[in-house]
């Protein structure tokens, strides 16, 4: 989900920033300091505006920069485990699948797509579903819920698990088409053809 936070902090402005607008050069140093950033509490810093105050400048002793505080809001990404999130197939492997969610993807094991047998069509390039006919490939957009979070401290080792197995998750069409009928493993209706016979 995302989130507004209200934050206050110190900054240093250098001296090649004095010519610059003040509330320029805060946002410009506040920008490379939060954004892109994972932070454990608030989640993944987005973006920084909205710098609502910036104090006066402090000299200190021995130092050419100006320290102010300012107050500014941060738009945070941010999952919790249990959470019902939709995105799109970004990418599928031998061991699953990536969803996006914003600005990281989580990962949908094998295991966790479906309870039906699930093959690989390496011609179409999409996992089949055997019993159900039913496929996902890349681009096909799914509902899935958060099973794990791994927070690191940068986004790139940061890990998401995702499952689709509860009912009513998985891929958008899914839920609109009719349940499948059940089938024997060799593919074959359980319903018997021909005449029936009796044991003696």
């Amino acid at each position: 989900m995302y989130l507004i936070y209200s934050i206050k902090d110190t900054i240093s402005i250098s001296p090649n920033y004095f010519d610059s607008d003040l509330s320029k050069a805060a946002e410009s140093i506040l920008r490379a300091r939060y954004e892109r950033t994972m932070d454990k509490e608030m989640g993944i810093i987005l973006a920084v505006f909205n710098i609502s105050e910036v104090s006066e400048g402090v000299i200190l002793p021995g130092d050419p920069s100006t320290h102010h505080s300012v107050t500014f809001d941060v738009l945070a990404f941010n999952l919790e485990v249990g959470e019902i999130v939709a995105g799109e197939v970004s990418e599928l492997v031998d061991f699953g699948c990536f969803v996006r969610l914003g600005p990281l993807d989580g990962l949908v094991h094998l295991s966790q797509i479906t309870s039906d047998f699930i093959t690989y069509d390496r011609k179409s390039a999409m996992f089949v579903l055997r019993n159900s006919g039913r496929s996902l490939k890349k681009g096909d957009v799914v509902y899935a819920k958060v099973s794990t979070i791994s927070i690191k401290n940068n986004i790139k080792d940061t890990k998401i698990a995702l499952t689709m197995r509860p009912e009513g998750l998985g891929k958008h069409e899914w839920m609109t088409e009719p349940a499948p009928k059940p089938r024997a493993p060799g593919g074959r209706d359980h319903r018997r053809s021909g005449p029936s016979r009796k044991r003696r």
